[in-house]
């Protein structure tokens, strides 16, 4: 995705509060090889970008004032009740340097499970995004997780799940096989589609042996 971006020369409350209302987003770029730039941004232009996800996870391909360079977006400071940007964040992405995103996993297939179809299971969705380590061209705009055959009682682990070539999972310690995305657990009334449907014939059951006895309950008190 790419946006368009000015270098700013004023800094301050003042000038940033000058600046939205003239319509624009004051901005910061940092990190890389260069020192941190103060930019300005505009809001419409910004305010239709934030509403894509792809914006938040993706290498960006900024034009400031006619150069272009490759950033990540950071942070995004949002007016407390106006519809308004106040701030935002970006990084400079560095050619040849690896980078570190969280990216979102998109699950799928989980209604036709037999968790779910079958045995009526609730199936808890633990982790929505995953952080990885990538070169930017390697970079995934989701990580998708296939959840068509769940099972009762599953649970997929960041170990069970394929990730793109050249993207590394970052656990901060922790083993692959302890990060869990999705538990599957049993419905508290318990049993499953097949069982109730057998539940009305066990119950008419008893109803036909009981018309003889009746009947010869009858015959006794005669």
């Amino acid at each position: 995705m790419q946006f368009n971006a000015t270098e700013r020369k004023m800094q301050g409350t003042g000038a940033s509060r000058r600046l939205r209302n003239a319509g624009r987003v004051p901005g910061i770029v940092y990190g890389g090889e260069g020192q941190p730039q103060m930019i300005d941004m505009d809001h419409n232009e910004m305010w239709q970008a934030v509403h894509k996800p792809a914006f938040h996870t993706s290498v960006l391909d900024m034009n400031l004032d006619g150069k272009a360079s490759q950033v990540l977006l950071r942070d995004v400071q949002m007016h407390p009740y106006r519809q308004q940007i106040v701030h935002m964040d970006f990084l400079r992405v560095a050619a040849g340097q690896k980078i570190t995103m969280r990216v979102p996993v998109r699950y799928k297939g989980q209604e036709e499970s037999p968790a779910v179809k079958k045995h009526r299971c609730v199936v808890n969705i633990v982790a929505k995004d995953v952080e990885v380590s990538c070169m930017p061209a390697d970079l995934p705009e989701c990580i998708e997780v296939d959840l068509s055959k769940l099972k009762p009682g599953d649970r997929i682990t960041l170990a069970g799940v394929k990730l793109p070539d050249g993207v590394q999972p970052i656990t901060h310690g922790n083993s692959i096989t302890s990060v869990t995305l999705v538990s599957v657990a049993k419905p508290k009334g318990g049993g499953s589609v097949a069982a109730d449907d057998e539940a009305p014939a066990a119950d008419a059951a008893p109803a036909e042996d009981a018309a003889p006895a009746a009947a010869e309950g009858g015959e006794a008190q005669q």
